[in-house]
Formats: structure tokens, sequence, C-alpha cells
């Protein structure tokens, strides 16, 4: 059952507010804007917006109102009001009310987050050419933007017209990714105008179009230039010679054939071409040095064309050097420096070809030629004469024709000069003998000659000798001592069963002496009975 209304007082803040009429409809239309219900110091939309209105005494009479606005807003219009709970109803009354509304401040509106910034196209693609034609369809192929950007690329549109319009027909439904796009469903005939868009989030970048309309047929032999493999590395041709070069090529229908020389169009004074269905010939009457340079050679068969080039290089005899300088001058020499010719002659230098003369004579004789470096020393000239230098260039052509002579010269001075023969400290040869073959042992035959053999060498020349089982031979005739240049033998004639034992040669001389042994069997021929009796 509700509680009884509480007496109405009037405090002075609720005279101020019944004071201030003007203030009472704005709480009326607070309302819309109220915050939710949960606030209570907020739900009362009657005191709101006289807060702003009414005095800053006033203030304690709104705070209490915010807790009751049942209460507020009837004792604003001077009607009666029923009572407030009564656990609120000792806010309405004392001055302490004003304590809630400043605990309950009003919550501001979350901010809008930054936009990001927006996209931006990416440039536009790039090297349009054209990769295939026929009588009903057209190939193009491109390179991707130089510039994406961070939106990325969702793909390419290709659109066409015909020559004359400007209708442009998109020719893929959506969106290609690739760099390679066919044109199908096309007229025989028409001539059209191609171009490639790169569309992002950014929207469409700039068109890249073909540089000129493609015709729309069937193409039987696509233009290929057959470079003779001669002229695939530099052609050298000496000034005042001809040149006369042919290249053949293939293409249907007639291909159209031009040709730059280091990217302009040839000078007809200088060079003169002739081009017929299969081949174009470069004709040059009398070269000169201007005619070196790359001569590119096109052959184009509607939108597709073939390039080739050929490096012409026309060469001459070289310059002199720029100088030759006697550098120094001792004994029977000259030294002598020059620098490289200011003309080579349109080709490297390949040597030089150094002569002297003697002042007394006159006469030029080549000391050096090709000669590859840019000093050198001149040798074996003679005591008492002058001699005079002249340096000449070499290229692939040959010499050339005019030289550069030293300003100086070479005088071999007679006096100052004594010959004294080096002395050289006498070797010392001796050497104590030392064997370098050694004796082997050896098995022979009763009755069948045999040979021992070893080498020795030593300083001076080293005494050999003989031994048997430690006994010296002596010159017994069944034993044959020999000795020369260092090779040492001994042969022993029709050897018997006694003869086998420990054989020895000995080397002695001024510095030592030197042994090798060897052991020698001497084998029974053992015969049979039947032998044997008709050997009785």
């Amino acid at each position: 059952m509700p509680a009884k209304p509480a007496p109405i007082k009037k405090s002075p803040a609720k005279k101020a507010a019944e004071n201030a009429p003007e203030a009472a409809p704005e709480p009326e239309a607070a309302p819309v804007e109220a915050p939710p219900a949960e606030a209570p110091a907020e739900a009362a939309p009657a005191e709101a917006a006289p807060v702003e209105a009414a005095p800053a005494e006033a203030a304690p009479a709104e705070a209490a109102p915010a807790e009751a606005p049942a209460e507020a807003a009837p004792a604003a219009e001077g009607e009666a009001a029923p009572a407030a709970p009564a656990e609120e109803a000792p806010a309405a009354e004392g001055s302490a009310p004003a304590a809630p509304a400043e605990a309950a401040p009003v919550e501001e509106p979350p901010k809008a987050p930054t936009p990001p910034p927006p996209a931006v196209p990416t440039s536009a693609p790039l090297n349009v050419a054209v990769d295939d034609v026929n009588e009903s369809s057209l190939t193009i192929k491109w390179r991707p933007p130089e510039t994406i950007g961070d939106s990325g690329l969702d793909g390419y549109t290709i659109e066409y017209c015909k020559d004359g319009t400007t209708d442009w027909t998109v020719a893929n439904e959506a969106l290609t990714p690739a760099n390679r796009y066919c044109i199908k469903n096309l007229t025989t005939g028409d001539l059209l105008h191609v171009r490639v868009v790169a569309v992002n989030a950014g929207g469409r970048s700039e068109a890249a179009a073909l540089a000129e309309p493609v015709p729309i047929r069937e193409i039987v032999d696509r233009p290929k230039i057959r470079m003779p493999r001669f002229l695939r590395a530099r052609y050298v041709k000496q000034v005042g010679q001809q040149v006369n070069l042919v290249i053949p090529f293939n293409g249907k229908p007639k291909p159209v054939v031009s040709w730059l020389k280091d990217g302009q169009p040839l000078d007809p004074k200088r060079a003169n071409i002739r081009n017929s269905d299969k081949d174009s010939i470069l004709f040059i009457r009398t070269t000169q040095r201007e005619d070196s340079g790359v001569y590119e050679m096109t052959v184009k068969v509607d939108s597709f064309e073939d390039k080739a080039s050929i490096i012409l290089q026309i060469v001459e005899l070289p310059g002199p050097p720029a100088s030759v300088k006697l550098v120094d001058t001792w004994g029977f020499n000259a030294a002598l420096e020059w620098t490289p010719p200011t003309d080579n002659g349109n080709t490297e230098i390949t040597g030089y070809t150094i002569q002297k003369a003697d002042k007394k004579t006159g006469d030029w004789f080549t000391v050096l030629d090709h000669y590859h470096r840019l000093n050198a020393t001149i040798s074996d000239l003679i005591m008492g004469n002058s001699y005079s230098f002249r340096v000449f260039a070499e290229n692939k052509v040959g010499i050339s024709e005019t030289c550069t002579v030293t300003a100086e010269v070479a005088t071999i001075q007679k006096t100052g000069i004594v010959y004294r023969p080096p002395e050289y400290l006498e070797h010392n040869f001796s050497e104590a003998p030392k064997f370098t073959t050694n004796l082997k042992d050896r098995a022979a035959t009763v009755g069948y000659t045999t040979k021992l053999l070893c080498s020795v060498r030593g300083f001076p020349k080293p005494k050999v000798e003989w031994l048997k089982n430690q006994m010296v031979i002596g010159e017994d005739a069944k034993f044959r001592q020999i000795s020369n240049q260092g090779v040492c033998s001994l042969e022993i004639r029709k050897p018997c069963s006694f003869d086998g034992g420990v054989y020895t040669c000995r080397a002695k001389n001024a510095e030592g002496e030197a042994t090798v042994s060897c052991k020698l069997e001497v084998k029974q021929i053992l015969l049979a009975e039947a032998d044997k009796e008709k050997a009785k």
C-alpha cells in the first residue's frame, strides 16, 4: 500500500524555483535526451535543465528532485504530489543531497576512429604488345605496373575499339589477374585499338594502349631475319674498301624493312639500301672512319617485327707514338721510353717497332719488332759511336707510315772502360768413393761364363779391387776385371763348383773407400742315367 504523501515544506531553494516560472517548460523537453534509468541522478529530466537556469544558491534544491522526480514536478506547478519512499524522504529535506549530483558526472560519448587514408590507383601497365593475331582473335601481353600501392592489385580490364571511333568495348567480364589475354570473336578485316587498365581498391589506373592499331587477319609467316654467321661478330673493313652485305629474311606478306645507324636514319650519301622480298643489301662504295657504328635492321609485318644488329668497324694504319725519350745511356746500352699514339687507327695497338741509326752512316736498322711494352733497352752498341732511335706503332692493319725520333743522341764513350775478368774460387770436387749400383746375388751354371756388375763414383778416380771370400783376386786368367767410366765388372770364365762364394768390389781413393758384396752360387747339371750311358 503506498505511503502517505509527505507534507510539502518550502525551503528557500523551493521558493527560488517557484519564483522562476520561465524555467518550467524546459524540463518537459529534457527527457528526450535523458540517459538510462540506472543512473538516478541523471534520470530526472525535469530538473536537469533548470540547473543552468536557476541561481547558484538553488543548487541544493535541485539535487533533491534528482532522486524524487515525481515530487519536484508537482511542486513547480503548485499541485499536490505523492510522497517519496521513506528511504528517499530525508534526502529531499536536507541540504546534503547535493553530493549525489556531483558523484554522477555525465559520460562523454566515445570518439569515432580515424578513417584510413583513401586508396590510390596503381600506375599504368607497361609494355603492351601484340603476342598473336589471326582472323578472329587477338592476343596481347603486358607487364605489371611499376607502382601498385598498399591496396594491392585486383586485376586488369582489357578494352578495344575500332579505328576511327571512340566506342570502347570491355573484352573481359571479370578482372583478369594474368598479364596476357586473348580477345576472341573478332571480325576479320577490323582495325582495332586496344588498351589495358589496372584496377584496385582505389579505382582504375591510366590506360596503356598499343602504339598502333592492329588489323585482324591471319599472319601467314612472321618476319624473321636470318643473319649470316660472319656478321654476328664485329665486321672489320679497312678505310677505302667496299662494303656489300646481303641479309636474307622471311615474312609474308612482304615485310617492311628499315635501317638505323647508331639509332639514327642512314645517310643516303654514305650508305645505300636495296630491299627485295627475301633480302636486304647494305652497300657502301668507299668506306671512311665515320662509317663505323652499329647498324640495326628491322623487318616488320603489321604489328610483328624482328630486329638484328651489325657492328661495322672501319680501321686504318695508326699514327706514330706521341713521344720517344732517351732515358739513360751506360756501357754499351741505351734505355728508351715512349707513349702510345693519339690515333690508333680505330683498332687496338698490337705492338711497336724500334730502329737505331749510327750517325756515321745514317742507316736505320730494326732492333725490336712486334714489341708490346712502352720501354726498352737497346744493347750491343759500338763503343765510340753515336746513335739515334725511332719508334713505329703497329695495329692489325700494319705499321704506321710515320715514326717518332728521339731528340737526344746516345753516345757510347771510349774512356773509362776497363775490363776486369771475374774472379772465381776453385771448386773442390774431391769426393769419397760411393757405389751408385750395388752387386746382386747371382746363380750360375757350371761351364757357363757369368759376369758381376756394379758402378761407383768418386774424385780422384778410385782404385777398384775385387775380392773372393775376402781374398784379393790377382791376375788370375780365370777372372777378367774391367773398370770404365765408373762401371765395374768381373767376368768369371767357365766357373766350376769351387768358384761359388762371396764376391766383393772395393773402391779406394784419398778421400776414403767403399765396398759392395754379393753371393754367387754355381750349380751342377744332373744328367739322367740314359744320358750318362750315352756319354760313356
